[in-house]
């Protein structure tokens, strides 16, 4: 595959920033223009193959996952609507236990603030330590209903185990929620094998698709629990059957989508997994590895940085996080500045500066760009 021909970058740009929002692939771009050029010129004359598209997409979610069934994946806006799916679905009882990280993007920490209200009780593990996975199941107790956790902690870049978690959350009840906007491709990811209740991703950071589309996982039991909270003529057990007046939710995790689909983001991220699918994942993890490497044996060797991102393998992604020792958060802002104006797109996030490459990413010419910056 000419990776140079999918991701013609405009000179001068560095763009490390998949972890923020990631770069369109040519066809990706392609297949929204086309798409576009359709609805000028026919409208929805072609509406089948729509749904035909639809359904690959759905297919190669699955593959993405290792979902047991393209029954088990819904197509929602963003990550923050899957989890409050979650949040709002389940029957919650007063002194009801959620237990969290206290690395947590907002989006998975506020969902369950949210249900104080209620009487849940919210406990955050202190991720750092020797074993994070230990310090998140010491939290959880009998009165434990949920662990919810991201795959990859979005400023740290800390790598989750996500089996050893799975298998002791299914072992005492404890339903188990993944947020895997991190790592979805960037890394393989087995949603049986981990055993997660529910897996909830946006489509626009590393699986290199645009915003408003994102996957939302459960399995059939899980999603069993959930009372719905929004209707409509797409989320019925016979869909596209206008004329009939009783109506029971979809069995598959379709009836979480209540209305008409974003058809121009499933056209979007169709074709850019379709690049996942070509390459392989486990190709697509080794050269994104190999990147993050690569800037972490930069970062080390460099007196005046300090890592922030643990160096094993196990243990991160593609996110590589670190701090300058003579710069406040302040001056890591000051930095994160000057590097975007000299065409390094990257991110400042916990008072470190984060770097993000994907696959075909040129990490090698940072460095020069970093030193002119400095």
């Amino acid at each position: 595959m000419d990776l140079k021909n999918e991701f013609p970058h405009r000179k001068g740009l560095i763009y490390l920033n998949h972890a923020a929002v990631g770069v369109w692939p040519r066809r990706t771009a392609d297949a929204v223009k086309a798409f576009a050029e359709e609805n000028m010129l026919q409208g929805a004359a072609d509406y089948p193959r729509w749904m035909g598209v639809e359904r690959q997409l759905r297919k190669r979610l699955a593959w993405l996952l290792n979902a047991p069934s393209v029954d088990d994946i819904a197509l929602l806006k963003n990550t923050s609507e899957g989890l409050s799916l979650i949040a709002a679905g389940l029957e919650w009882q007063a002194k009801d236990r959620v237990v969290i990280s206290n690395q947590e993007f907002p989006s998975n920490r506020i969902v369950w603030e949210s249900l104080a209200e209620q009487g849940v009780e919210l406990v955050e593990a202190d991720l750092s330590c020797p074993d994070p996975e230990a310090a998140l199941l010491a939290l959880c107790d009998e009165r434990t209903r949920l662990l919810s956790i991201s795959s990859v902690q979005y400023a740290s870049g800390l790598r989750m185990d996500l089996q050893r978690l799975g298998h002791d959350c299914s072992a005492r009840g404890i339903l188990f929620c993944v947020d895997a906007i991190q790592s979805l491709g960037a890394a393989a990811f087995d949603a049986q094998a981990c055993r997660a209740d529910f897996v909830v991703a946006d489509a626009h950071k590393w699986m290199l698709g645009p915003e408003g589309i994102a996957l939302f996982y459960s399995t059939p039991q899980a999603r069993d629990r959930l009372r719905l909270q929004q209707f409509g003529w797409h989320m019925v057990e016979h869909v596209g059957d206008f004329d009939r007046m009783d109506w029971q939710p979809a069995h598959s995790a379709r009836r979480f989508e209540p209305g008409s689909p974003n058809t121009v983001g499933i056209y979007a991220l169709n074709a850019s997994l379709s690049l996942f699918e070509e390459m392989g994942m486990q190709a697509v993890e080794q050269m994104i590895m190999e990147r993050a490497a690569w800037l972490i044996e930069w970062v080390i060797h460099e007196p005046e940085l300090e890592l922030i991102t643990s160096a094993e393998p196990e243990r991160h992604a593609g996110i590589i996080s670190f701090r300058c020792r003579d710069l406040d958060r302040a001056g890591h802002e000051r930095l994160y500045r000057s590097l975007m104006d000299a065409g390094v797109v990257c991110a400042c996030r916990g008072g470190a500066i984060r770097l993000s490459p994907h696959c075909y990413s040129d990490v090698e010419a940072f460095p020069p760009v970093w030193w002119r910056v400095r």
